[in-house]
């Protein structure tokens, strides 16, 4: 079995930050082996949207996979909303999500299926 990868964006525009963890599953991998997906800054603030993004060429994810974004106290700052995710793309807005307080975040994810692709992408205000 193969580990997986991440690679992770981080960018600021203003007041708005957005984070991006571009993912591979590892290869007979029930559950995700991903490797580190933890973020190098350190962020404050409302989570404004979360997007979930299937990989193309027939590397989406399978259906219902889960994705937690969790802070250095081990909160998901997605309040649960990263449960149940479609392969295709699928968004959900601040109203349902929850909130950063000075912390790194890292990325989980669980049931994508074996060596699938996606990007989750989290913006922050």
């Amino acid at each position: 079995m193969a580990a997986g990868t991440v690679t992770i964006s981080e960018e600021t525009f203003g007041s708005m930050k957005k984070i991006k963890w571009s993912w591979v599953a590892g290869s007979g991998a029930s559950v995700n082996s991903i490797g580190s997906a933890q973020t190098t800054n350190t962020y404050n603030g409302k989570i404004q949207m979360l997007a979930t993004i299937g990989g193309a060429g027939g590397l989406a994810p399978s259906a219902s996979y889960d994705i937690t974004v969790v802070d250095q106290s081990s909160v998901d700052v997605l309040a649960g909303n990263g449960a149940s995710r479609a392969a295709a793309t699928e968004w959900t807005t601040t109203g349902n999500l929850g909130a950063v307080a000075n912390d790194k975040l890292t990325l989980t994810i669980a049931s994508t299926g074996s060596s699938n692709a996606g990007a989750v992408y989290v913006y922050i205000r």
